[in-house]
């Protein structure tokens, strides 16, 4: 500001002095004219005398003087035809006249003297001469152009020290007005920027006192603000600090959001529940985070307190997890946060994950479902042992006492496996509401053979090629007959995904535990061309009462073959492909493969269902 009143007054003086020196040079010019008219005036007069006495000596004397004078040039006298009669210097025939001069004796009046140009700074004067009414002659005058300029140059020079006296003055005013209001202003911008730069920084505070008038008042007062923006600034870091502990170490899920649905700000816990890093929730909307359904329904709430004031409570909203099969539900809070004003500005939204009930209900639910079921497979279990047992005794009789032979022995043998086999399955029923006693040692040939005979009418019915490698000699230490279940449930469920004309797989074979080689055991294999499964279904095949089977299936087979195969500590692989995977995969065909292990003696348990589940996810 300073430097800029600097150049301001140094431009008004060389306004001032150009204004000033154009009105003296015109001033100056009409003064020669003045003196040019007075002098040619008087040489015509004198010359007039002189002629009027017949004394042309005067007339010479009185050029000569006249072209003296220091603003004079040169001085001549002519006749009335421009003829040179006397010059103020030298012959006055080698001073013609010149043409601007010759022009103007006809523009020259009765007496009256003419100013009149030469050239660029030569002005001229001339008078006629007459004598008793007779025009004799023309008395010319010429200034001199250094006369005139030296009074202009010498108005220049005298501006010129007067503006450097004033300017000097002007530098020794504005530094003492740098003393008593730049330097302090500077000060108090270098603190504002400071501040500005680093709010919560205080090594810049205070600023020094350097003056003491009103600027050095504004310094102290500004040196209070900051010291009491301090202490605002630490009593506001502590309520945030509490705030955000709340926040970080809230159990339920909180954002808050303004009224374009933006959030403000977020919890550690709702960021977990996006599946979204903390630092990329803020400005972002919810169907930027969440899937649509629910980005919907959370957007609903948002908005119906920002346009009932009312908040709303309670809202249930379900969703699907990362992992198929999962379900998941919140309960959701939404309430309005005002400002000073009294007006709605954000909304707080707070979430709990109420999955583990939903899911602890279902299980209940579950649980009473297979407690019922467990009580009427006992029931029926029970009732339908008695008939078999008179069965069995008259089985028995008519093959002992009644003297039968040939066919007809046979088929009362068979129908005694039969009886037997129904017996057995009698007995696994009870399982579902008390467990069986004491392993034994199974032959695994009989156990699967006796499985596939059971479904040998539909694999013949189907037309299914049965390809069966195993060891007749190979044998386990088992409940066999809940090993027979688990195989009967997997060779049904292939035989229910098999189309006519396809092939059903049945293996078992010595091996060792996948996960931990230094056990032993049989690995049976159940493998189908059938339809196969989606990532979906075989996530769930072994969880309770779910069943792909509408109208006859019940959900209980696998889940039944999982409590078994858990009981033995054996794992169970799953791999399955459907049709549209094997046509977009690396060639294989579509199906399902069901790999049992079943270690020799106590094993650490693993859940069947776990280890299934982990298995397939890599098919």
């Amino acid at each position: 500001m300073l430097a800029g009143l600097m150049l301001l007054e140094a431009l008004s003086l060389v306004l001032f002095t150009a204004l000033l020196m154009r009105q003296e040079a015109h001033e100056v010019r009409l003064h020669a004219e003045r003196e040019l008219t007075y002098q040619a005036a008087s040489v015509a007069l004198q010359a007039q005398d002189a002629m009027r006495r017949h004394q042309p000596g005067w007339v010479a004397l009185s050029v000569k003087v006249t072209g003296e004078a220091p603003n004079v040039d040169f001085v001549k006298v002519t006749d009335p035809a421009g003829n040179v009669l006397y010059a103020s210097q030298g012959d006055p025939q080698q001073k013609p006249l010149e043409p601007a001069e010759r022009a103007q004796i006809a523009r020259v009046r009765h007496e009256e003297p003419r100013v009149f140009a030469l050239g660029k700074d030569r002005r001229g004067g001339v008078r006629a001469i007459y004598v008793g009414g007779v025009l004799r002659g023309y008395a010319w005058v010429e200034t001199d152009r250094n006369w005139d300029k030296g009074r202009v140059d010498a108005i220049l020079r005298g501006s010129i020290f007067f503006g450097i006296i004033w300017l000097g003055a002007s530098v020794l005013m504005v530094w003492l007005m740098a003393r008593s209001i730049s330097r302090p202003l500077a000060i108090l911008l270098r603190g504002t920027r400071a501040l500005m730069r680093s709010p919560e920084g205080s090594g810049s505070f205070p600023l020094p006192m350097v003056v003491h008038n009103e600027m050095g008042d504004l310094i102290e007062a500004f040196n209070r603000m900051v010291a009491s923006l301090a202490e605002q600034r630490a009593g506001l870091n502590d309520t945030l600090s509490l705030l955000d502990s709340m926040l970080a170490n809230s159990l339920v899920g909180l954002a808050f959001f303004d009224r374009h649905g933006r959030i403000v700000r977020v919890n550690q816990v709702f960021s977990g529940m996006t599946g979204v890093p903390l630092s990329r929730h803020l400005g972002r909307t919810l169907p930027e985070l969440l899937p649509p359904s629910v980005a919907h329904e959370l957007e609903k709430a948002v908005q119906s307190v920002f346009a009932g004031e009312d908040p709303v409570r309670n809202l249930e909203i379900n969703g699907q997890g990362d992992t198929p099969g999962q379900q998941w539900t919140w309960l959701v809070n939404a309430y309005p946060v005002r400002t000073a004003s009294y007006r709605v500005r954000w909304v707080g939204v707070l979430i709990l994950d109420d999955s583990d009930r939903k899911r602890n209900e279902e299980a209940l639910r579950k649980s009473e479902k297979l407690a019922a079921t467990g009580r009427l497979a006992a029931s029926i279990a029970h009732e339908i042992n008695n008939p078999l047992e008179a069965v069995t005794n008259l089985l028995y009789l008519l093959r002992n006492f009644c003297h039968l032979e040939g066919t007809a022995l046979q088929y009362a043998e068979m129908a005694d496996h039969e009886v037997q086999r129904i017996t057995e399955i009698t007995q696994q029923t009870l399982r579902f509401y008390r467990q069986s006693t004491l392993p034994t040692g199974a032959t695994m040939a009989e156990l699967l053979d006796t499985v596939l005979s059971l479904h040998q009418g539909r694999l013949n019915t189907l037309n299914i090629r049965v390809e069966r490698d195993y060891d007749p000699k190979t044998d386990l230490f088992c409940f066999a007959g809940e090993i027979r279940q688990v195989i009967a449930n997997l060779v049904g469920n292939a035989i229910d995904a098999t189309g006519a004309g396809g092939r059903l797989v049945v293996r078992a074979r010595r091996s060792r535990n996948w996960t931990d080689p230094a056990h032993t055991g049989v690995r049976f294999v159940v493998a189908d061309t059938g339809t196969g499964m989606e990532p979906e279904v075989r996530a769930r095949v072994f969880e309770a009462f779910f069943t792909t089977k509408e109208r006859t299936g019940t959900g209980l087979g696998l889940w039944v073959s999982q409590g078994i195969i858990d009981k033995h500590h054996g794992l169970v692989h799953l791999r399955s492909r459907t049709a549209a995977q094997a046509e977009s995969g690396t060639g294989r065909g579509q199906g399902t493969v069901f790999q049992l292990f079943i270690p020799d003696g106590p094993q650490p348990a693993v859940h069947a269902g776990q280890a299934a589940g982990n298995e397939s996810e890599a098919v």
